[in-house]
Formats: C-alpha cells, sequence, structure tokens
C-alpha cells in the first residue's frame, strides 16, 4: 500500500540533526557573511546571510508554490542585525529592512551539512532476468483509471522494475492516451505522436517490417530519447513474433563486475546515432551505460540499427569496438533475455532508458499483428508519483 513518506525517514542523520536543533541552546553568533547556530552537543551549524534571506518561509507564495522574494533586488548584500533561538525557530532581523524572518529549527536542520533534498522518486532499482515474466507487475486499466492509489503502485514498479504490463486495455486509439495520461503526456518524437508497428508496404524502420528486430532502445538520435514507452497490442495472431526484453541494469551491472574496464569506456565515452530518411535527418552522440547521480547504473542507449559510424580515433576503437561487442552479446544471453507473446490488450509499458526491447521474426501472411505505440517523459512519470505519495514542501 502507497502511503505519504516521510522525508526525513530517508536519511537517518538528518532526522538525528532535526530532534538535536529542537534543544538547542545558547546564543547565536553572528559572523561577516553568516551565522553560526549552536545545536545539540556543543556543534556549530553555520548559514549564510544571503541563503537565509532568500530562503526565508515568507519567501514563498502559499498558493503558487514559488518563490515570490527575488534577492536580485536588494541593494546591498543581506546582514543579520540580530538572530535568536526563541523556542523551535530561528528569529532573524535583518538589517538595512524592515523585515524578520523566523525559520523553524526543523527545516534548517535539512541544510546544515549541504545534503541534497530527499527525494521520493529516488528508489533503489530492482534487476531482473530471463524468469522475470510470471513475475512483471500487472496492472489492469480499468482499476487504474478508478483508484489513484493503484496509479501509485503502477508508478513505483515502473521506477523499481522498468517494466509492467497493463492489461485489460480497451481495442481503442482513446485507450491508449487515456492510460499516458494517468503519468504524464503522450510525447512527441520526430515520427509523431504515435506510432503503428505492422508491415508497411514502404517501410521507413524495421520495426515495420517482418524482420527479427534486435535488442535496443527506442529514437537514440534524439538529443534527449524519450523515457517511458508504451506499446498497446491491438491483434497478434501471426507466426512467431515473440517479443524479447533484457534489463539493461541486471546486464550492465554483471558487465562491470567482468569487465571493468569496458565498463568504463561504454560508460564514459559518447558515440554517434542516426536516424535518417527524406525529411529527417536526426543526430545525437551517447553513452551505451548511463549512471545516475549515486554512480549505478540507470539504464542504456543502445540501437545497433541505429548506431552511425563511429568517428573515435581509431587507437580508441581498439579497446572500445571489443567491450563494445562484448557487452551487446551479454544483452542476448540466456540468462538475462526474457522471451513471450504479447497477447491482445496488453500494453506494455517500460523504461526506454532501461529496458532493452526486440523481437523474432514472423509470417507477415500468417495472421494479423499491430502494436500501436508512444512515449511519456520519464521525469514527468516521476513527478506524478511524488506528487501521489508526498506532501512536497507545502501542504495541501
Amino acid at each position: 500500500m502507497i502511503v505519504k513518506s516521510d522525508p526525513l525517514s530517508r536519511q537517518p542523520d538528518l532526522r538525528k540533526t532535526v530532534m538535536n536543533m529542537h534543544v538547542a541552546t545558547g546564543a547565536v553568533t553572528l559572523a561577516e557573511k553568516g551565522l553560526h547556530l549552536p545545536i545539540a552537543d556543543g556543534r556549530q551549524a553555520y548559514f549564510n546571510y544571503y541563503w537565509l534571506r532568500d530562503n526565508c518561509p515568507s519567501s514563498f507564495d502559499s498558493k503558487t508554490r514559488e518563490r515570490s522574494f527575488d534577492i536580485f533586488h536588494l541593494s546591498e548584500a543581506p546582514r543579520a542585525a540580530s538572530a535568536d533561538i526563541e523556542g523551535d525557530a530561528l528569529i532573524i532581523r535583518w538589517a538595512g529592512e524592515n523585515h524578520v524572518s523566523r525559520f523553524p529549527l526543523s527545516l534548517l536542520a535539512l541544510y546544515t551539512e549541504g545534503k541534497h533534498r530527499p527525494d521520493p522518486a529516488d528508489l533503489p532499482r530492482k534487476a531482473w532476468f530471463s524468469d522475470h515474466y510470471p513475475d512483471i507487475p500487472r496492472f489492469s486499466q480499468p482499476e487504474l483509471l478508478r483508484d489513484p492509489k493503484k496509479v501509485a503502485e503502477w508508478l513505483e514498479a515502473m521506477i523499481v522494475e522498468g517494466l509492467t504490463i497493463v492489461t485489460d486495455m480497451p481495442d481503442s486509439n482513446e485507450g491508449l492516451t487515456e492510460t499516458v495520461k494517468l503519468m504524464g503526456h503522450v510525447r512527441p518524437t520526430f515520427f509523431g505522436e504515435y506510432f503503428d508497428v505492422k508491415t508497411h508496404i514502404n517501410p521507413t524502420n524495421t520495426a515495420y517490417t517482418a524482420k527479427a528486430l534486435e535488442l535496443h532502445t527506442d529514437t537514440p538520435a534524439e538529443e534527449h530519447a524519450p523515457g517511458i514507452q508504451f506499446l498497446h497490442c491491438r491483434a497478434n495472431t501471426v507466426e512467431g513474433g515473440m517479443s524479447i526484453y533484457s534489463d539493461g541494469v541486471a546486464v550492465a551491472n554483471a558487465f562491470r563486475e567482468i569487465d571493468p574496464e569496458g565498463f568504463k569506456l561504454l560508460s564514459e565515452i559518447d558515440i554517434p546515432f542516426y536516424c535518417e530518411h527524406d525529411t529527417y535527418d536526426m543526430r545525437s552522440r551517447q553513452r551505451v551505460i548511463e549512471l545516475d547521480k549515486h554512480g549505478e547504473v540507470s539504464g542504456l542507449t543502445i540501437s545497433q540499427h541505429m548506431a552511425d559510424l563511429f568517428d573515435l580515433p581509431q587507437t580508441v576503437l581498439d579497446d572500445y569496438y571489443p567491450a563494445f561487442c562484448r557487452f551487446g552479446k551479454m544483452l542476448q544471453d540466456d540468462r538475462f533475455m526474457m522471451r513471450f507473446l504479447m497477447k491482445a490488450g496488453e500494453c506494455m509499458v517500460f523504461d526506454n532508458h532501461r529496458i532493452v526491447h526486440g523481437r523474432m521474426a514472423y509470417s507477415a501472411t500468417s495472421g494479423d499483428r499491430y502494436l500501436r505505440g508512444c512515449y511519456a517523459d520519464r521525469e514527468e512519470m516521476r513527478s506524478t508519483y511524488r506528487a501521489l505519495t508526498t506532501e512536497g514542501r507545502f501542504k495541501a
């Protein structure tokens, strides 16, 4: 069950500091550029005057939830005329201004050590392997439309596992749009807002043929490829055409263990991608292995049919290409690669910066195979998750 999160519970040290600051005693010391605030155990916390003036609680509009104070309009550098602890708050009277700031000590405790603001959407990823199909989190589309708590559970599964199946989808274009809007908005690419995966007479993409489609992430030639992909299966009665998926986090973590030097190359060097046809010429440079702010693997950008000619120095390619090929083969290893047949009424929803996907070849004349797809932004999904599970800076 999803409950409102307590940001302090994610950082035990900050919780301890908050408790200590509630019982702080002693005088506040004013210095040239800031002040020293006594906390428990005889320790001092330092705060810069600019930061204090800029982040006075009165600086924020409770309705718009934006900062309404503009520090650029101060004629002089902010300086405290006096500062005292009164109960559970720090009171500052500013020199040269008719303004008094009242800071809850619990707020100041969050910023004593320059730690980043806790993020409820910064959840640890759970890697999965080839046997994961029965355990893929599944959510009924009608239930998602009815219950925001289920939406929160769905988005949490997306953040943690990167792949979910939405079931009971209506056989309509509108059904896909409704599902996307539960997390954000349809994010256009240079292909448009939606795409139809079926056999085309004059295909502009390998996906629009009956050929096998190797494991890949979509639209790597865009500077910022879309974060979440939706594939709604409307019909699938052909012979063959099994879907294949691998978790890039699981593969990259394993690659890091067996080939740390190769991992370093793939996570530090940009390579070129392209997508070119009569009316577009899209190009970008991406790193195959993506790392998050913690240095952990967050995903991949890889596509053999959209990789441009590598324009790196040939001596660099002496080491890069072998690592690139070793990693590509690992993606297709039976330990990691999940194979299954999509069913009509299912929608695969997955992180396009983490999950590599593809399909096996099929007989185009043996039946009907039709997938309708689109994208949404990964950060918009995380935003929706935060809004559903936490109160943010301002309580409702």
